[in-house]
């Protein structure tokens, strides 16, 4: 990876084509920083308020000489988001090998049809924007960016974050309200 300092003196300019740029280049490197956090606080949310707290410092950010100081201090910015919100919440992190038990055990096959018909009938219970938001997302299979899926919806790309996030959000409840533990199978 280069050191994405590179675009410092066009971000502090107020360029947003280089903090553009710069947002594509360290996007996973933050989402991956978030990881220990997923179960507990929405991590799209607060991705998206490390990126607009790094937009707003970065003209008064100073580098300390060493690569990549301004991704270093959005990976700060956003743990310390999260565990705001983990306590906001009232929530704690989840252990990074927990975190990827469960992902492995989302990629297999639901364990049930009647899992699978609950999980279904709830979609189909989604507003329209969150359901397609929700539904280009996961038949991407996260081939496709968002900035790709939102102009396909003829979305912004926030709108479609948003969406994405209230159907997660609506998704969760309406499983919660069928007796389903999205962490512990069914109840």
């Amino acid at each position: 990876m280069t050191d994405t300092d590179q675009h410092l003196t066009a971000i502090a300019d107020r360029d947003a084509v280089a903090f553009g740029r710069w947002m594509a280049e360290t996007e996973r490197t933050l989402r991956d920083g978030l990881r220990p956090f997923a179960a507990s606080v929405d991590t799209e949310a607060v991705l998206q308020e490390t990126f607009l707290r790094l937009w707003q410092v970065a003209p008064r950010f100073e580098p300390d000489g060493r690569p990549d100081g301004l991704l270093r201090l959005g990976l700060r910015i956003a743990k310390n988001l999260a565990i705001s919100e983990t306590r906001h919440h009232r929530t704690r992190p989840v252990d990074a090998a927990v975190l990827d038990e469960t992902v492995q055990a989302e990629v297999a096959p639901p364990p049930d049809p009647l899992l699978a018909r609950v999980i279904s009938a709830c979609r189909d219970k989604l507003p329209k924007k969150p359901g397609e938001a929700l539904a280009a997302r996961i038949e991407s299979g996260g081939s496709d960016p968002d900035e790709t899926l939102a102009e396909r919806l003829g979305m912004r790309v926030n709108t479609f974050l948003q969406n994405v996030t209230r159907a997660k959000k609506m998704l969760a409840e309406c499983l919660a309200g069928q007796g389903v533990d999205l962490f512990g199978g069914a109840r």
